[in-house]
């Protein structure tokens, strides 16, 4: 697939709808939530070089809301994504998924897992992070939020990058990561991953990660834990023994539900606790 150029970034910027085609067929356990009550819907979020992109969720009423960043898998910002921002709407947030590949290519419509991750390997950990600074800052100027409440979750790549920008944005009081890469190969465009970054992390930062996840290994878990003692940010990582990689994940076969159900409550108790 072309890399999208800077004049169509700026032009073209889209947030698709449904989910991609790579994960299809669709698991009957997807999760709907309802949108009453709420605003929501795609917008786009300025940026150094044009828009992003973006679904944002928030109640209809009321103002000053705690802001959550929704950080996407590797399959963009489709429907499950856009739900999952509908549930924390409904529970009193604004929160925004920007679709952080853009520049890079349109994954949602591409049916090829490899195909996918061939775009997101040409995706800088930099444009993210600033990226991410922007839809903090959009939220606050344009969507009521409350930017000294402020929180981010993510999902597999998304994993990885709430333990990068817990470390990046001081203003982040608390971050829930789901089975987030801990450790990988280093190159200019990811010269850090999570492991280098504990020591020094100050933003508790709550991991959920699978006993059974072939991707992410127990060792590297027990890693990061040994490397998050060094530091003093109280963060803490939870394993479900029987889990496979993406058991949030209700529209796919790995969904576990007894698990996503008890991470979903901890991560509102994590954030809660916190502050956001």
């Amino acid at each position: 697939m072309k890399e999208i150029t800077r004049r169509q970034f700026i032009t073209t910027a889209a947030l698709a709808t449904g989910f991609a085609l790579a994960v299809e067929p669709i698991s009957a356990k997807v999760i709907r939530t309802d949108g009453k009550g709420l605003i929501a819907g795609a917008v786009k979020i300025p940026v150094k070089d044009g828009n992003v992109p973006a679904y944002r969720a928030m109640p209809a009423k009321g103002q000053n809301f705690p802001v959550i960043l929704v950080i996407q898998e590797i399959f963009g910002v489709h429907e499950h994504i856009q739900d999952v921002c509908r549930r924390f709407a409904q529970l009193g947030y604004v929160a925004i998924a920007p679709e952080l590949f853009v520049r890079q290519g349109n994954v949602l419509k591409l049916s090829s897992v490899d195909e996918i991750r061939k775009v997101v390997a040409k995706v800088p950990d930099a444009q993210v992070l600033s990226d991410l600074d922007a839809t903090v800052n959009w939220a606050v100027k344009s969507a009521k939020g409350n930017g000294k409440r402020l929180g981010i979750t993510g999902f597999c790549w998304g994993g990885r990058m709430t333990w990068l920008y817990a470390a990046h944005n001081p203003q982040v009081k608390a971050g829930v990561a789901w089975y987030g890469r801990l450790v990988g190969d280093r190159s200019p465009l990811t010269p850090r991953h999570a492991v280098d970054i504990a020591p020094q992390l100050k933003t508790p930062v709550l991991g959920l990660y699978g006993g059974e996840d072939t991707g992410i290994s127990l060792e590297t878990v027990e890693e990061m834990r040994d490397r998050l003692k060094l530091g003093r940010s109280k963060s803490q990582i939870i394993v479900y023994p029987d889990a496979p990689h993406a058991f949030f994940a209700d529209y796919r076969p790995s969904y576990r539900e007894r698990d996503a159900k008890d991470g979903w409550k901890r991560l509102q108790a994590w954030f809660k606790q916190y502050g956001v």
